[in-house]
């Protein structure tokens, strides 16, 4: 016993000396150069066509930064020392170029300021932006003119749970105050027990989704009642503010088109210590601007009933049309909300006017769950869309939403294809600035990323709402990748575009089409001048490489090769992949993104391995092919095939040495990561960051499963790498941030998988980063991260002794 005593005393000290000796570390000065460089600047087009807000932001917020006071209550995670979300991404500098002259004025702001959510008026005469400081979120108003920028005095926005939009005036902002009056807020550090936390359950089914950063207690409870509420208000450009009802947490505020009503959405009581806000009982009215509840649109109770891919019973997808002074439309469920229930329609669509004292009308009828709708400038224009969970597929119909008698189909496709996607519609602002789909007599305009089997070549174009026929009116070249931004002319002649190539880094022009169908147009003008911040990763090639599955499904991945690359040389190779899931074999060998995109490599970005001398088989595809409900039943072995035929196909091409290669991935991609290291031998090492790897943590499903635990309790198991630790003999680095928001993956994910791997004698690295999410920010965190994933397959990848000639390969 003693001598037990004394081992267990000694391990102790160990890990305490290591602890203590531990500190941040950083990559090679090749990375290092990398991640110093200046960030490529944001923009923004304003509605008036006539200038560009250009956005500088912070890449890299200090741990310090993170280490702010976090409270993680009901889904949300808050900074109490300034009533706003903690850790918002924040811009460190704003400039405005004129699209004509390209005259640049820089944006008077105090020094140190730290800028959200920058936006633009209707007219463009204004941008409203968020000032993070020590002790709350200031708002300033910008006159785009000058350049000059001003803040609203006693104005305290909480971004917490709210924020802040421009009134149908251009002179006005909605915005969520900090009350005034609220009193101390309660106490987060210390807390003395006062009562258990209790739960209880009555019978009723639902799924519950492994959410994080729950309610817990009473003073939980206490703690999101402060800081969650706001004092709705309308505050004037002017500084003039006009508080509006009595202090709420509003999940939702929208003011009429015509600036009269405003749509809320309040959360009341009782809260749930098993869902987040989103999911919390709310009160949906129509409001004057006095505060005065015109209409009740729905008593929306807790959803913690919702069968798995359903929806609630209650209105839901409430939204103003933008053409009309006041007419609100809504979804409710004719399936009871389950997309098992047999139902020739499962959705209808509501709406009712001002003065609201009639009954609500029937708009529509949905065959499929509807998903959403936009509608047109002008002539009752409505598209809305509908989504069939079984075949995965999404319909999308126009109508005119004043007479909607026949609904006409314009395209009904598999939710995955990318190739026969016929875009998105491009919008305009109107003066009231609702946002509407752009109309040109009888033509809108449509544009999209253009997935063709070389890439994705983006696209302009129009078509006709009487024969629904498409024209290409411009599609990037082979050589560049150029996408549509803004249109500059109501014709969509003049259109403004941002475009880049593999050696020249991304930058606005402005197009003009002299014909429609003419091969050559004029040479685009160019509008913005941004240089390259890391010119020494040009040497960097790539290429995109085809290839197929043992079964027939065709794969590709995007080829990094290091500077100075010699062919024919046997290269270390890191395999980074993300599995997705298909019900059709020919959409998911559709291929993806662009080689001819300009590589900007940050973060903690696998790329980085590309400068450190290894080939990169970047996003190699790993579908999930099979009907909707049993695709997964076959996980293991498709991801095994899957990573098999990129290892075959990289060594064809003679740059990859089958003796060193890793894998590694990302949430999904860990969990498929360790699937391969517990399933095969083809890899000498893995990387899995931010992973689940025991699905009997997330019972109600997993990425699109959709049966649970106890319906399918062989399939959870099989696919957990937990349950095979065992059978991990190739090292796994696994790091995961110790505040994890993510659903599904808790940390605790990494540290039982570590534990499991330490019991059974595997060889395992676990890191935790401090304060750090699903995703890392801070820069001691990226830093960290890429000197861990670099030593890592330095040591067990690029250096790796040949392997014993009588190793077993797994079954």
């Amino acid at each position: 016993m003693k001598k037990f005593s004394l081992i267990v005393f000694l391990t102790l000290l160990t890990v305490q000396t290591f602890a203590q000796n531990a500190a941040y570390q950083k990559p090679p000065k090749d990375v290092l150069d990398v991640l110093n460089a200046s960030a490529i600047p944001a923009t923004s087009i304003s509605p008036a066509k006539d200038k560009i807000l250009l956005i500088e932001p912070m890449i890299y917020p200090s741990i310090s930064e993170l280490s702010q006071p976090m409270l993680r209550i009901a889904g949300l995670r808050i900074n109490p020392l300034t009533n706003g979300s903690h850790r918002q991404p924040y811009a460190v500098k704003l400039a405005l170029k004129n699209i004509e002259g390209g005259t640049e004025t820089a944006i008077d702001l105090p020094s140190g300021s730290k800028v959200i959510a920058p936006q633009w008026s209707a007219d463009g005469k204004y941008i409203a932006a968020g000032n993070v400081t020590q002790n709350g979120v200031e708002l300033w108003i910008i006159e785009t003119a000058t350049g000059k920028a001003k803040a609203l005095k006693n104005v305290k926005v909480n971004t917490a749970f709210g924020g802040y939009s421009w009134m149908p005036d251009g002179k006005s902002l909605m915005v969520n105050l900090v009350p005034s009056k609220r009193g101390a807020a309660p106490n987060y550090q210390n807390i003395t027990p006062t009562s258990p936390s209790i739960q209880e359950t009555t019978g009723k089914k639902g799924s519950l989704p492994t959410y994080q950063d729950l309610l817990k207690s009473p003073n939980d409870e206490l703690l999101f009642d402060y800081y969650a509420t706001s004092q709705l208000a309308v505050v004037g450009v002017d500084g003039k503010i006009k508080e509006v009802g009595q202090p709420a947490i509003f999940d939702q505020m929208d003011a009429s088109p015509d600036g009269k009503y405003i749509l809320t959405a309040r959360i009341h009581r009782p809260f749930s210590y098993l869902l987040t806000a989103n999911d919390f009982p709310t009160t949906v009215e129509v409001w004057d601007t006095d505060g005065k509840s015109i209409y009740k649109v729905a008593e929306v109770p807790m959803q913690d009933n919702i069968p798995v891919n359903g929806v609630t019973t209650a209105p839901r997808n409430y939204e103003w049309i933008p053409t009309e002074a006041a007419t609100l439309i809504w979804a409710e469920a004719l399936d009871g909300g389950n997309p098992k229930t047999k139902a020739e329609f499962r959705d209808k669509l509501m709406k009712i006017a001002a003065p609201f004292s009639d009954a609500p009308s029937e708009l529509v009828k949905i065959e499929q769950r509807f998903a959403g709708a936009s509608f047109g400038e002008k002539d009752g224009l409505m598209l809305f869309s509908d989504f069939n969970r079984d075949s995965r597929h999404r319909r999308i119909f126009m109508t005119d939403y004043r007479n909607p008698t026949a609904p006409k189909l314009i395209s009904d496709l598999n939710a995955a294809d990318r190739y026969n996607d016929i875009g998105q519609p491009v919008t305009k602002r109107l003066p009231n600035n609702f946002s509407v789909i752009q109309q040109n007599g009888d033509e809108i305009f449509l544009t999209g990323l253009g997935a063709s089997p070389e890439g994705d070549k983006p696209f302009l174009r129009k078509m006709n709402l009487k024969d629904l026929k498409p024209q290409e009116i411009w599609r990037s070249t082979n050589t560049e990748f150029e996408s549509f931004v803004a249109l500059k002319t109501t014709d969509g002649m003049q259109f403004i575009t941002r475009k880049e190539s593999p050696l020249d880094p991304p930058n606005l022009y402005l197009r003009k089409i002299m014909l429609v169908g003419i091969g050559s147009q004029p040479t685009p003008k160019q509008l913005t001048d941004f240089a390259d911040p890391a010119p020494q990763l040009r040497g960097i090639t790539k290429k995109l490489v085809k290839y197929k599955r043992a079964d027939g499904v065709d794969l590709s991945f995007t080829l990094y090769l290091p500077p100075n690359y010699k062919e024919g040389t046997k290269l270390p190779t890191v395999v980074w992949a993300y599995p997705l899931e298909f019900t059709n074999s020919a959409v998911a060998g559709q291929v993806s993104g662009s080689t001819n995109r300009f590589t900007n490599i940050g973060g903690y970005s696998h790329l980085f391995f590309a400068l450190m001398g290894y080939a990169v088989l970047d996003n190699a595809t790993m579908p999930i092919v099979g009907d909707n409900d049993t695709k997964n039943d076959t996980f293991v072995q498709q991801i095994n095939d899957g990573a098999k035929a990129a290892i075959d196909k990289a060594v064809e091409m003679g740059v990859t040495d089958p003796e060193r290669v890793g894998v590694g991935g990302h949430s999904y991609g860990a969990f498929m990561t360790a699937n391969l290291l517990a399933h095969s031998d083809l890899f000498r090492a893995g990387i899995a960051r931010s992973g689940a790897y025991n699905r009997t943590l997330t019972p109600f499903g997993f990425q699109g499963e959709i049966r649970n635990f106890w319906e399918a309790t062989k399939l959870y198991t099989d696919v957990s790498p937990f349950f095979f630790a065992d059978k991990i003999n190739e090292p796994i680095l696994l790091i995961h941030g110790e505040a994890d928001n993510n659903t599904g993956t808790y940390p605790i994910q990494s540290e039982r998988l570590f534990a499991a791997l330490q019991g059974t004698g595997g060889t395992a690295r676990l890191v935790m980063l401090p304060g750090e999410s699903h995703g890392y920010t801070a820069k001691e965190s990226t830093e960290h991260t890429l000197f861990e994933m670099i030593s890592w397959f330095d040591k067990y990848v690029k250096n790796a002794k040949p392997r014993e000639k009588n190793q077993a390969a797994k079954q």
